[in-house]
């Protein structure tokens, strides 16, 4: 298996004027329905449309974290598929991950975008950093963790100005969620980019749980 680290990053939406749903969430969204992507995430219900995505967040950005090339040996000879992992946010509060295979690459990639368009979260931002406590949207309300595999990865609210403390991968996953200040701790296997991506995204998804009260 070899594996190609990817910065290439551009538009993900699409043109949906032709879009013609076969959901009932897609229904309503095209209808005008529902106009804000927040109330599908929250409702629980999965988006089974990524045009959904793209009718409600036009300037959707998209980057490949990693394509990966197996070749498996078969009585016709060697065959070799792809597998892209990608990521999508609006750099406003929405990011998602998605995988896709193919035996082409651009196909694997498209597939990729489509599939983190229906993955996508909501991330909660604010100012849970005591230095700064500015009440601004820059950074995370509070401490969170989120582990994947042996990859553990912890994110501590940081001050205006700080940046993203964080390597290229966790960098990137935050910035396509709208973050601009944390600290960032992480231990395990990290040079697997997916299984770090992942870790990322439950650490900030963990944001949308509702924390028992204390009795």
């Amino acid at each position: 298996m070899r594996r190609r680290k990817h910065t290439k990053s551009g538009n993900a939406s699409i043109d949906v004027s032709g879009w013609v749903p076969k959901t009932n969430a897609g229904r309503q969204v095209k209808k005008g329905e529902i106009t804000n992507i927040d109330d599908i995430i929250y409702s629980g219900k999965p988006i089974l449309e990524s045009e959904i995505v793209d009718f409600l967040i036009p300037d959707l950005k998209y980057e490949i974290l990693e394509i990966r090339s197996t070749q498996r040996v078969t009585d016709c000879g060697r065959k070799q598929k792809f597998r892209a992992s990608v990521l999508v946010g609006d750099g406003n509060g929405h990011v998602g991950l998605g995988m896709g295979k193919s035996e082409e690459l651009r196909p694997a990639i498209e597939s990729a975008i489509k599939n983190a368009k229906r993955n996508l979260i909501t991330v909660k931002r604010g100012c849970g950093s005591w230095e700064c406590n500015c009440r601004g949207n820059h950074s995370l309300p509070r401490k969170v963790k989120g582990k994947c595999g042996s990859v553990s990865v912890e994110f501590i609210p940081g001050p205006k100005g700080l940046g993203l403390v964080a390597n290229h991968v966790i960098k990137s996953v935050l910035t396509l969620a709208g973050i601009k200040d944390i600290w960032s701790r992480s231990s395990g296997h990290t040079t697997n980019v997916l299984n770090t991506a992942k870790a990322c995204l439950a650490a900030l998804n963990s944001l949308n749980e509702t924390k028992p009260q204390p009795k």
